[in-house]
């Protein structure tokens, strides 16, 4: 196989971008179906298909701040209105946020460790996807992906649960490295 330069060097220089640096536009219905397309091809041991996507975008995106926000204020009365704003502004301002769901599938030959590692390969291939067709993304998991009622309310079934979330769109600043581990650091070798 013939060495592929322009892969490893955005494989090289890929790096998340805030959510609060992702503007409009987003990916067309389009190039949003070839994202989601992208998504799902990775390793699944068994062809579970350990996995589901929601896509909250446009409207939708402001119901499911404002329900996130009324579920904050059902648990704690007394929580201040910036506060309630902030639970509203979830999925904004990415004009599309993909949620993927676990939703394992019981089996001795793919135990629920490898079906987990299959659905954040999904978060991360759809990360790869955006940044292929010219967008940038984050793949982020907030308290919301952790809490039952919200996982419901976000469309997640019993036994299932969300493993991420990856925000969508263009960035509205230039995105700057940080810095990564040293290699010797964090790479050995087994010698036997």
């Amino acid at each position: 196989m013939a060495v592929n330069a322009a892969l490893r060097d955005y494989l090289k220089t890929r790096r998340s971008v805030g959510i609060g640096f992702l503007k409009d536009p987003g990916p067309t219905p389009e190039e949003l179906r070839e994202i989601l397309t992208i998504g799902m091809r990775v390793p699944d041991h068994g062809k579970f298909v350990p996995w589901r996507l929601v896509v909250i975008e446009g409207e939708a995106r402001k119901a499911a701040g404002e329900k996130l926000a009324a579920i904050q204020k059902a648990r704690n009365p007394a929580l201040d209105e910036a506060s309630l704003d902030n639970e509203r502004r979830q999925f904004l301002p990415a004009p599309v946020t993909i949620g993927v769901i676990l939703s394992p599938k019981p089996n001795p030959k793919a135990p629920e460790m490898e079906q987990l590692l299959s659905a954040g390969n999904v978060c991360f291939n759809l990360s790869h996807a955006a940044f292929a067709l010219g967008f940038a993304a984050s793949w982020t998991n907030r308290w919301y992906g952790f809490d039952t009622e919200a996982q419901q309310m976000l469309g997640a079934r019993g036994g299932e649960r969300f493993v991420g979330f990856v925000h969508i769109g263009t960035p509205s600043a230039p995105i700057e490295d940080r810095d990564r581990p040293e290699l010797d650091k964090v790479v050995s070798w087994f010698r036997g």
